[in-house]
This record gives structure tokens, C-alpha cells and sequence, in this order.
């Protein structure tokens, strides 16, 4: 049996610039807390945040976050911050493929489908205030 899971994160879109730029955007600061791990328990899994076109942090148990940092910049992902997954496993995996969702419309839709990368653990640093 194949697992479809749908991943989004939303957020809220002030201003022309502010859309033509998501995909472009930096990723926190994060420091590595161990070593690389090819995949991730899919039951731990909390929250994922599409940070940009190539990297997506995971949360799982514990608020412990993982960065995958994709091999290649993923079209439209970092604007579109949603993605779907097929897996037969019970891990998200760094052989896996993700799908960007897009909106069209009322209608979500099937963008571009790119490779994972290997899972690092990090710490990532707090927003510094301005």
C-alpha cells in the first residue's frame, strides 16, 4: 500500500515583491547537531516549513529539526511553500520525490517533482530582532 501525504505551509502575501521573491529567500541560520541521516520516521514528523526552492525543515518528537537541503533548486516550491510525497515506507527518505503543489484557482495542481537530500540535524537560530 502506497502513503500519499500532503505537506503545507502557509503564509500570508503582503505585497507583489513579496511573492516574486519567495523562492529566492534565505534559510535561518541552522548548526549541525550530528550526523546526516538518510531518512526520517514518518510518525515523527510534526511540522515541515518550506524555507526556499531548496531546503525544507523538518520538525519531529521531541522539537528537534531536521534541514534537507535539496541536491537541486526545486522550482516554485519556495513560493509555493506545499508539497506532496508517495511512499511505500514508513520514513520520508533522501531517495524519496517530492511534488510542488500549486494553486490554480480553487484547484491544486501537480508543479515541479524533485529529489531529497540526506536529513542533518540542526539547531536552528531564532530571528534576530530590528
Amino acid at each position: 500500500m502506497r502513503n500519499i501525504i500532503i505537506i503545507s505551509s502557509l503564509a500570508l502575501m503582503c505585497d507583489g515583491a513579496a511573492i516574486a521573491g519567495r523562492g529566492m529567500k534565505e534559510a535561518p541560520a541552522a548548526v549541525s547537531t550530528g550526523s546526516p541521516v538518510s531518512c526520517i520516521p514518518l510518525h515523527m514528523v510534526r511540522e515541515s516549513k518550506v524555507r526556499n526552492d531548496r531546503v525544507i525543515d523538518f520538525r519531529v518528537n521531541g522539537n528537534k529539526w531536521y534541514r534537507n537541503t535539496l541536491p537541486y533548486a526545486c522550482p516554485s516550491l519556495g513560493f509555493e511553500e506545499r508539497f506532496s510525497y508517495r511512499t511505500s515506507l514508513s520514513s520520508l527518505c533522501s531517495t524519496d520525490i517530492i511534488t510542488v503543489l500549486t494553486q490554480y484557482g480553487a484547484q491544486l495542481g501537480r508543479g515541479a517533482s524533485c529529489g531529497l537530500g540526506k536529513f542533518q540535524p540542526v539547531t536552528i537560530a531564532k530571528p534576530t530582532k530590528r
